[in-house]
């Protein structure tokens, strides 16, 4: 499976953006999506994830309530939605897909499959 993620920007805070994650060559359905990111200096972190069955989703406690996850299975791609954007939220975001098990759904180590990285800043 071949990420390609897509979205990022420059944006003031409090503003919005739309990242996505085109997949291709595999049955990309099959899989658990997640974004993570990655600030200069920091460990990537988990941000969020969309299950492969139901379509379940769960967020870091840090975008709750700001950031929606969503999946077009027909297109073959994920989304995250981001609102109220905070100047903390400024980094490099990269998607991931796996067949990722309940108890390791955060964990970078749980993914296959990576896209390169779209930058996100966000201004104060």
């Amino acid at each position: 499976v071949q990420l390609q993620a897509s979205g990022g920007g420059l944006v003031q805070a409090g503003g919005s953006l739309r990242l996505s994650c085109a997949a291709s060559g595999g049955t990309f359905g099959n899989y658990g999506a997640a974004w993570f990111r990655q600030a200069p200096g920091k460990e990537r972190e988990f941000v969020s994830v969309i299950r492969a069955s139901g379509g379940s989703t769960h967020y870091a406690d840090s975008v709750k309530g700001r950031f929606t996850m969503s999946r077009d299975r027909a297109r073959n791609t994920v989304y995250l939605q981001m609102n109220n954007l905070k100047p903390e939220d400024t980094a490099v975001y990269y998607c991931a897909a796996g067949r990722v098990i309940s108890s390791s759904l955060r964990y970078v180590g749980a993914y296959d499959y990576w896209g390169q990285g779209t930058q996100v800043t966000v201004s104060s």
